[in-house]
């Protein structure tokens, strides 16, 4: 019987992991300097929707977000955030998941 619900569990997981597969953008990005540019960044992408696992590099410049299927983000929307946030939009880059 364990075995039974962990298979029926094992695929609920599996079925979920296969329905959240989008797209990942990586920008590259100027003047991104401290947390706090970076912790500003991840709240306006978190605000939209089916954004998640957000990561920012200060070093490398480079914002990394996963968007779930059906979704997308547009480097006229992307170039906007960044700048009207104080940064310089530079590139963005898809690849999916």
């Amino acid at each position: 019987m364990k075995k039974i619900i962990l298979a029926i569990a094992m695929s609920i997981l599996m079925i979920q992991t296969a329905q959240a597969a989008g797209t990942q953008y990586e920008m590259r990005v100027d003047g991104l300097a401290c947390p706090f540019c970076a912790y500003g960044i991840e709240k306006k992408l978190k605000a939209i929707e089916g954004t998640s696992n957000i990561s920012v590099d200060l070093n490398k410049g480079l914002v990394k977000v996963e968007i779930t299927e059906g979704k997308s983000l547009t480097e006229d929307r992307m170039k906007k955030l960044f700048n009207d946030s104080g940064f310089t939009y530079r590139s963005m880059k898809k690849k999916s998941l």
